[in-house]
């Protein structure tokens, strides 16, 4: 592959955009701006001493004032601020190290990380750091001596950190249903619930996105190694929008005993009160409750118990109801918001396209229409996967701006991996109930005259059309 052709610059690009997304998550716990001077020397000396695994694979190392530097960069412009100009590659830490550590834990398996380091460094003249080791240890399931410790933790305030998950739920029309929920730390709110036949990226994304939208950008998202949550695109959108994201290392569930305790309820609370209905074949499951036959009507109760029963419910340890606390806690201080077209850019994909005589380029079967001096050069197409005809920026080799992309003929509005997700509420079900009460349907109902300042009677059964599923701010957010 010649060095300036259009594929090597498409390759260098991806590159830089990996290098960029490793050093914004080494850096972006001791570059938050709540972390004092003090506070910061100590949390990059440590990140100097650890060995980190590579944005290309293996380990590296980097130094006290390279991270110093990738945080002032990070300070002064952001994500594209880490990207790199010329190539550059850090230390790389042999993997005999790793391997001579945890022979002599198995040697010995009662040696402490601590004393494995000091015996290396008393033989080598230098050994990776006792947190290092441990991971190390506990990674290759060595014996670390080290008692896990769940003691309650809690966010100082909300949007501090949203704890997300995947809840296996029932078939309905023979399709198992996943639910995407994310939780704040501090308040228990549910900042984003949605109900999907898939548990990947897209139905990820088809959650988090207007729950950011409406809730505020949190500053840490704590999620577990599920495919959804290990995909690169989490990855990219975090780093676009500043937020820090970390996984729970496997088996190890720290941190994660709200979300856990909240599928509970979800469960025991609105599970149950679920009756799963085959539209097709008529096949109805053991429950009780409401007959649900889509998502559509899935998500349209869920919605509504997660507000009208859930929200207001009091909590055990806090003594307030999710949304009270939620409410308090913003008095004097308000989230931190991204505009639309901020989060949009955070959520879009790319594509490389060669460019046609015509100077158009075809994108999911549409035709778009690009500067005719790009005629013959590959490009690349930046844009929105729930909507082909928004906009499309376009960058020619080396990631120079060249323009926006035009729609000239379309056929398809969203991409096709994407429509999966928005065809999985294009079913239409029933809205009868298995008994003489339908709890889930009088609760969708209060919701409904709550969200239209209406009064509710719950002895009417409404028929009407649902409308789109959405978290509405509450009053005091949105004056905010």
């Amino acid at each position: 592959m010649p060095a300036g052709s259009p594929s090597a610059s498409a390759v260098r690009r991806d590159r830089t955009e990996k290098i960029a997304l490793f050093r914004y998550q080494l850096i972006r716990a001791a570059a938050d701006a709540a972390v004092t001077t003090r506070q910061r020397g100590p949390m990059v000396r440590d990140l100097a001493a650890m060995v980190h695994p590579g944005p290309f694979g293996g380990t590296v190392t980097v130094s006290k004032d390279t991270i110093d530097r990738w945080i002032r960069a990070w300070r002064r412009g952001g994500f594209d601020a880490l990207k790199p100009r010329s190539r550059a590659q850090g230390a790389v830490t042999p993997a005999q190290i790793l391997a001579l550590a945890a022979t002599l834990k198995r040697e010995r398996p009662a040696r402490t990380s601590a004393q494995v380091r000091r015996i290396m460094m008393d033989t080598l003249g230098d050994a990776p750091s006792e947190s290092t080791l441990l991971r190390h240890f506990r990674t290759l399931e060595l014996p670390t001596g080290v008692r896990d410790v769940f003691g309650r933790f809690e966010a100082d305030y909300p949007n501090e950190m949203w704890v997300g998950d995947a809840l296996h739920g029932p078939k309905i029309n023979g399709r198992k249903a996943y639910l995407f929920a994310f939780l704040d730390d501090h308040t228990r709110v549910v900042t984003a619930g949605r109900w999907a036949y898939a548990e990947d990226s897209v139905r990820l994304t088809a959650a988090l996105r207007p729950a950011l939208e409406a809730r505020g950008v949190p500053g840490t998202i704590y999620v577990d190694n599920g495919s959804a949550f290990v995909d690169e695109s989490l990855s990219r959108t975090c780093a676009k929008l500043g937020i820090r994201l970390t996984h729970s290392a496997p088996y190890r569930p720290q941190g994660r005993g709200k979300i856990e305790r909240f599928f509970n309820t979800v469960t025991s609370q609105f599970l149950n009160e679920i009756t799963t209905i085959d539209s097709k074949t008529g096949e109805v499951d053991a429950g009780v409750g409401s007959m649900v036959t889509s998502l559509d009507e899935m998500n349209a109760l869920f919605t509504s118990w997660v507000e009208m029963v859930y929200h207001q419910a009091v909590h055990s340890t806090t003594g307030q109801s999710p949304l009270q606390r939620w409410d308090a806690s913003w008095v004097g201080q308000k989230p931190v918001r991204k505009s639309r077209e901020e989060i949009a850019e955070a959520f879009r994909w790319s594509a490389i396209r060669t460019v046609t005589k015509s100077a158009t380029v075809s994108l999911q079967s549409n035709t778009y229409q690009v500067d005719q001096l790009l005629v013959g050069k590959r490009v690349e197409l930046v844009y929105d996967p729930f909507d082909l005809a928004g906009l499309i920026t376009v960058s020619a080799g080396n990631g120079v701006p060249a323009g926006v992309a035009v729609l000239s003929e379309i056929r398809r509005h969203v991409h096709k991996k994407a429509a999966t997700a928005a065809a999985d509420e294009a079913e239409t079900g029933a809205k009868n109930a298995v008994s003489g009460i339908d709890y889930l349907r009088l609760v969708e109902d209060r919701h409904k005259g709550t969200m239209a300042g209406e009064p509710i009677s719950f002895a009417k059964a409404s028929t009407a059309k649902r409308p789109a599923v959405v978290f509405v701010p509450t009053a005091q957010e949105a004056v905010r």
